[in-house]
């Protein structure tokens, strides 16, 4: 067959289950593999094990030392019975190769913990199927997995709480497998999901896909679970003590999803494979980038949704609201998932850097809803950064405060001078007096009419500073397009100190 048509009907079969019903699919899929299973030779059957390879420190690119569950062969790897454990457990494969950010994340771990153990687990054959066989197999690969868990515990009497398996997409429900086939000893001490796989997992009960009982404290990064091709690669409910949601879990920087369509177009699915792994690999990135830049580590806020945190009304850190995302996550285990947000750069470490801003307009006489572009520009003592647009969420109207969220990539220090600009040109307003007697519809850059601002607040995320800035004598300020306003700090506030301080 094909190498193109088989990638178009492996594709075919994701979608399938990601559109059609999951359970009934799976069901027919199980059936499927115990036929083809019929007949294989030992040497088959033995390919199709689960393989486990513990790389060495000074090369983490070579596969490593092969070992079983077998005592004498955990003994000739030179396993480290006191030392941490990270076990890596890749996802469905295409190639039936090892991706290379495989090896990234085997060096970073090393770089963090020098005296560690890190496993790879291969399940390559297992996972180099179509799809929906592959979601069937997620169970089997976490019983071998927990077998050597089990063995470990066992014979070397090793801590299961030293335990960390770090699971992407198909391999994140894995590792939640092995967690929930070891409660009966106890609970191994994490499980890291990195853009937990959706389709086939998608709804399901806590037993058949990870969740926070399969260890002490289970973390989750959602990168993909919304394209513009209408696919949900990643899951999109909460799976875990905390869910991380970098840019609302979907649609990352840099990752360019506008050309999606041309190079399927161009290219078949092969086109959107680079597209599709960017988004979904990006939740590995974050993490190796956590273990890489500690000191830049990437703050997240609790939020009940992403409307509520894109208008800056979630950046508190009261109360474990916030928490870095990757190695060094608050371990705050609740009896639910709690949901965090964060905007990040397209670059590791991919830190940036968030504010609340609250403008409260005024209205004069005979005031009209306005449809503003607007962009700020903030100055700090460390720097400044121009031309941030305002993201508009609903119509600007007098006497209403609204609130906007705004990040910049570099550090300002402490913001001293804020200036807004209401876009557009002074002849605009004539223009747009022309237009909207032929257009009775509302326009995305009407100028404001008989809009005032005083002053402009602003929470800072990452230091939980509020400032208020004030206009040239404090006074209304009526808004005109084309125009830029200049507010200076007109008074500090900072909220008492935290306890735990996370940047």
């Amino acid at each position: 067959m094909k190498m193109g048509l088989l990638v178009e009907i492996v594709f075919l079969n994701f979608c399938l289950v990601s559109w059609s019903d999951p359970t009934a699919a799976l069901f027919n899929v199980s059936e499927l593999f115990s036929v083809l299973s019929i007949g294989k030779t030992p040497a088959e059957k033995a390919a199709e094990n689960t393989k486990f390879f513990l790389r060495l420190r000074n090369d983490p690119d070579a596969d490593g030392c092969t070992f079983t569950k077998d005592p004498a062969s955990i003994t000739f790897c030179s396993f480290n019975v006191t030392a941490k454990t990270f076990m890596i457990v890749h996802g469905w494969s295409m190639s039936g190769l090892l991706e290379m950010w495989v090896s990234r994340l085997v060096d970073a771990l090393h770089r963090k913990e020098k005296h560690s153990n890190v496993i790879v687990v291969d399940w390559l054959h297992r996972a180099q199927q179509h799809y929906p066989i592959a979601v069937a197999n997620t169970a089997r690969v976490g019983r071998d997995i927990a077998s050597l868990i089990e063995s470990l515990h066992k014979n070397f009497d090793y801590p299961l709480k030293h335990l960390h398996l770090l699971g992407y997409s198909l391999g994140a429900h894995v590792s939640g497998y092995a967690g929930s086939y070891l409660n009966s000893i106890g609970k191994i001490g994490r499980i890291t999901g990195m853009d937990p796989a959706g389709p086939g997992f998608e709804g399901k009960a806590e037993s058949e896909r990870l969740s926070i009982d399969d260890a002490e404290f289970v973390d989750a990064v959602h990168t993909f679970t919304r394209g513009s091709l209408g696919l949900s690669i990643g899951i999109q409910q909460p799976v875990a003590h905390t869910d991380f949601y970098p840019n609302n879990g979907h649609f990352q920087p840099g990752c360019d999803l506008s050309n999606a369509y041309r190079n399927v177009a161009t290219r078949g699915f092969f086109g959107i494979t680079e597209t599709v792994k960017c988004e979904h690999e990006r939740s590995i990135h974050l993490f190796i980038g956590s273990l890489l830049h500690e000191s830049q580590a990437s703050l997240a806020f609790q939020c009940s949704d992403h409307a509520r945190f894109d208008r800056g009304v979630c950046l508190s850190c009261t109360k474990n609201r916030c928490n870095r995302l990757g190695y060094d996550v608050a371990r705050v285990r609740t009896k639910r998932s709690n949901k965090l947000f964060l905007r990040t750069s397209a670059k590791m470490p991919f830190r940036v850097f968030h504010y609340q801003l609250k403008m409260h307009f005024f209205s004069g006489p005979n005031e009209e809803p306005a449809y503003p572009s607007m962009s700020i520009s903030l100055h700090g003592t460390r720097g400044d950064s121009h031309n941030v647009p305002l993201t508009r969420i609903e119509t600007i109207k007098g006497n209403h405060t609204y609130s906007f969220l705004v990040h910049t990539d570099t550090d300002l220090g402490e913001l001293r001078r804020v200036k807004l600009s209401w876009d557009g040109t002074s002849a605009w307003q004539n223009v747009w007096k022309q237009l909207s007697d032929l257009l009775p519809w509302p326009h995305e850059s009407s100028p404001p009419k008989n809009i005032f601002l005083r002053r402009l607040r602003i929470k800072a995320g990452e230091t939980q500073e509020r400032l208020t800035f004030c206009s040239p004598g404090d006074t209304k300020l009526q808004m005109y397009p084309g125009v830029e306003y200049t507010f200076e700090q007109c008074q500090r506030r900072q909220i008492p100190r935290l306890r735990h301080r996370y940047i």
